[in-house]
């Protein structure tokens, strides 16, 4: 059943804080973070301290904090990791909005109340901060830029990430949305942050950005390289759950559709209509050929032509069917994956007649010039495009509407 967003009572929010081995740094970000919010923040707020297996004071350093302030409260855990302790903690949150927040306060904290406030209206499901969005300002090293820069695009161009910045430690959420999500979140440690914000936007919910300026601490527990290996396989992991159909979260609150406010409003005809198809698939077709006939031109000067087609017919696949799923079949929904596993066997048939047709061509002569195959590759490439049209349309894109 599909439920709408009650904005109703969103005035509690708990603020958590992971450590690990941080008696330095907690007193300073608790009082800190203590007097900033008692001077600023509107909304009735706890900080909750998680210690997740320190081997230092920090857990008696904790405790300590939590007898001086009222609104301290602490948890401990027996094992390490971030995103274990960020899951037990909002996992047992009472508050209507969760907020994540790192020990250091790199992140400016002017940018807290942007961070909650579309949470708090129901605008929006979860808020992040970011130090690559327009507007942010960064100080860091030229190392640690350089691999979240790699990181984020890795993500935008393995799994369509819309957002910039997946692990800066400033996060929020609701916490009606964000606990069905924690069930199917896997990652204890870094990759907790991109795992959750993976599922949000595989399951349609709206992820708020906030620009933020950020100064880094070089004091950082973080193994560089240990987390971008399992980052790496993070991401391999939820491609696998996204394919599989294990990504989709049930029971979910769902936002209603959009409506006009205007009640004399003219709204746009939705792109779903067979002349909209019909046009776009008709470019990202026409930009797909060229691209096509010019990338087997230029393997068929090394391998012999069913290798040549294949390899440029599966670069030319896998950009013929992502343009069709953003541009072409926009009124349905369906996941990335199961769309280009069909459109590969769509390929496949595209494939084979194609290559029959070659075939066919050095059956009949065989040492055709490169201008006639190019042209027997041609017509019998505007053959099985209408054929892959009307596979995708009746097919791949045969989805649940919008």
């Amino acid at each position: 059943m599909r439920s709408t967003i009650d904005t109703t009572g969103l005035t509690t929010v708990d603020i958590v804080i992971p450590v690990y081995d941080e008696e330095r740094a907690l007193p300073g970000c608790v009082r800190v973070l203590h007097d900033f919010l008692a001077a600023n923040f509107p909304y009735d707020w706890t900080l909750v301290v998680v210690d997740n297996a320190s081997t230092d004071g920090t857990l008696a350093v904790a405790e300590g904090l939590a007898g001086e302030y009222d609104r301290v409260r602490v948890r401990h855990l027996d094992r390490k990791g971030r995103g274990l302790a960020l899951r037990e903690a909002w996992s047992a949150s009472t508050a209507a909005v969760v907020v994540y927040m790192d020990v250091d306060l790199s992140t400016g904290l002017d940018a807290l109340l942007p961070l909650v406030a579309p949470l708090v209206t129901g605008h929006s499901d979860l808020s992040i901060g970011s130090r690559l969005a327009p507007g942010a300002r960064t100080v860091r090293g030229p190392r640690r830029e350089f691999v979240s820069r790699v990181y984020n695009r890795l993500l935008r161009l393995t799994h369509g990430a819309r957002f910039s910045d997946a692990q800066c430690g400033f996060k929020a959420a609701r916490t009606d949305v964000v606990r069905p999500l924690l069930d199917h979140v896997h990652d204890d440690a870094w990759f907790f942050d991109t795992e959750l914000l993976l599922l949000a936007q595989h399951n349609g919910l709206r992820v708020h950005e906030v620009p933020v300026d950020w100064v880094e601490d070089v004091d950082s527990r973080v193994d560089v390289v240990g987390t971008a290996m399992a980052d790496l396989r993070g991401m391999i992991r939820v491609a696998r759950a996204k394919a599989s159909g294990a990504a989709l979260v049930p029971n979910l609150p769902r936002r209603p559709d959009p409506r006009a406010t205007h009640p004399d409003a003219v709204l746009a005809r939705r792109k779903g209509a067979l002349s909209w198809q019909l046009l776009s698939f008709a470019v990202v077709g026409a930009i797909s050929t060229v691209a096509n006939l010019a990338l087997y031109g230029l393997f068929r000067s090394w391998w012999p032509p069913l290798v040549a087609n294949l390899v440029a017919l599966v670069l030319t696949t896998l950009f013929n069917t992502e343009a069709n799923r953003r541009f072409t079949f926009t009124a349905v929904q369906k996941t990335r994956g199961r769309t280009h596993l069909q459109g590969f066997v769509v390929f496949g048939l595209y494939y084979a007649f194609t290559s029959a047709a070659l075939l066919a061509l050095h059956g009949a002569d065989p040492n055709p010039t490169r201008a006639l195959e190019l042209l027997v590759l041609l017509a019998s490439s505007v053959l099985g495009t209408a054929g892959r049209f009307l596979l995708l349309r009746r097919w791949v894109f045969r989805g649940r509407r919008q």
